[in-house]
């Protein structure tokens, strides 16, 4: 969709927006809108009107305004319209109350509750499980010479992952798989398989639940379960409900693996498109050092990040944005691939640049929705990273980036598949079937 005309005077007519040329490469069409339409009305493919916010100082504060809320019921677009901007049916409603789409007070008694799973002492108890599955995963292939690390290595790896920090059983977590890859797959839309994928996830949480609620004991053990934790919580009088303990796990689960998948997956292509950069780092990995890595982790983070707009905004009043006026009612959405190449704030934004030391990127949020699960990401992505590029240290791209396809989408940014080749290796577990779940 082209969406509005631009202003005048603003030269030239606005690029097309979400199509499959766009989402190749979107960086062009944002840099125009920042320069020229930087707080910008468009129609977006499922047929809503919506502002785009391009530059980070108006995304930054767009982010943390209160005047915006999360709470889709604040959209004045009839019933139908605002339906494709989050407003459940009835039937999907218990897993609609969740983090993402709620305001004070009700996210702060929230995001409190599940805050204590994603402290850096935890996240920190978790880094062994996260390498264990890193290496498992890539003895899975590591003998073959080749694979689709998005489907082999970056998706596979934060749903076990959260699955074992919520606590579903190993036994069941090929389940959770198989349903986030129909999300993945299909974008979360409401038909079909995508349709049965959710209704399965609920019924499987609401008996998950049940089941924990019985075995719980009188004090938590070590490292208990999020799951567990969030019963705990309710039972002690802090007013979580069954419904919004299925709704919070359900938000954990898809927030927290899809954002880590384009992490990899855009990370590990971002290093085998700019080999220099690729080389750095595997040479500060060999001499031991992370400094790079976690610099570098935070560039790819803002360079070609996980989440290109940051989920729905709706204004609560009249207020005015980047000099925009904005009614009440309108949708907002802050594009954070824009801001993070903003020129005003980051010196060469189109560079990758992993030792780049003023990287303060909007890609997990700002303000109170900042992403609860970013030290975790940051983990994975971590590991994820250094595991490749130290156990696989020719790995190269096997096919012509013109070829890739980015999955089409409105918030996510992550390719759809990413072929590989390398000199085979021996699997450190000397099994290339040692499945990282068993």
């Amino acid at each position: 969709m082209t969406g509005h005309p631009p202003r005048p005077g603003a030269g030239g007519p606005v690029p097309e927006l979400f199509t499959w040329e766009f989402a190749s490469d979107p960086y062009p069409a944002y840099a125009w809108l920042r320069e020229h339409a930087p707080v910008h009305r468009t129609r977006l493919p499922s047929g809503v009107e919506a502002w785009l916010v391009t530059r980070y100082a108006d995304a930054r504060q767009a982010l943390a305004d209160p005047r915006l809320s999360k709470n889709p019921a604040h959209h004045a677009e009839p019933a139908h319209a605002r339906g494709k901007t989050g407003i459940p049916g009835e039937r999907k409603a218990e897993l609609m109350t969740h983090l993402l789409n709620i305001d004070p007070p009700d996210h702060t008694r929230l995001r409190r509750l599940v805050s204590k799973a994603f402290t850096p002492r935890r996240v920190a108890e978790f880094a062994p499980r996260v390498q264990e599955l890193a290496d498992g995963l890539i003895d899975r292939f590591a003998a073959t010479g080749s694979a689709d690390l998005i489907h082999e290595f970056a998706f596979p790896l934060p749903i076990y992952a959260i699955c074992d920090l919520l606590g579903v059983p190993r036994e069941d977590q090929d389940d959770f798989r198989d349903w986030a890859g129909m999300m993945i797959r299909h974008g979360g839309g409401p038909r079909g398989g995508v349709a049965r994928s959710v209704k399965k996830m609920r019924g499987y949480l609401a008996d998950l639940i049940h089941r924990k609620r019985a075995a719980l004991t009188p004090e938590p053990g070590p490292g208990e379960d999020l799951i567990s934790g969030l019963i705990r919580a309710s039972d002690h009088g802090e007013h979580l409900t069954e419904n919004e303990a299925a709704a919070m796990a359900f938000i954990l689960l898809f927030a927290g693996f899809e954002t880590t998948v384009n992490l990899v997956g855009n990370g590990t292509y971002a290093l085998l498109t700019h080999p220099e950069q690729r080389a750095r780092l595997q040479s500060s990995l060999a001499d031991g050092e992370r400094a790079l890595l976690e610099t570098g982790v935070e560039e790819l983070l803002r360079y070609d990040g996980p989440v290109e707009l940051a989920t729905w905004r709706f204004a609560t009043r009249p207020l005015t944005l980047g000099g925009q006026d904005i009614a009440a009612g309108d949708p907002v959405l802050v594009v954070l691939a824009a801001a993070d190449r903003d020129p005003e704030r980051f010196t060469d934004p189109d560079t990758l640049d992993l030792s780049r030391s003023d990287s303060q990127h909007l890609g997990y949020g700002h303000g109170i929705h900042y992403c609860l699960g970013a030290p975790l990401a940051r983990l994975e992505g971590q590991t994820a990273l250094a595991t490749l590029l130290t156990r696989l240290p020719d790995l190269s791209l096997a096919a012509d980036p013109a070829q890739l396809r980015w999955r089409g989408g409105l918030i996510m940014r992550g390719l759809r598949t990413l072929p590989v080749s390398f000199t085979p290796v021996a699997p450190m577990a000397g099994d290339v079937s040692t499945s990282p779940q068993k």
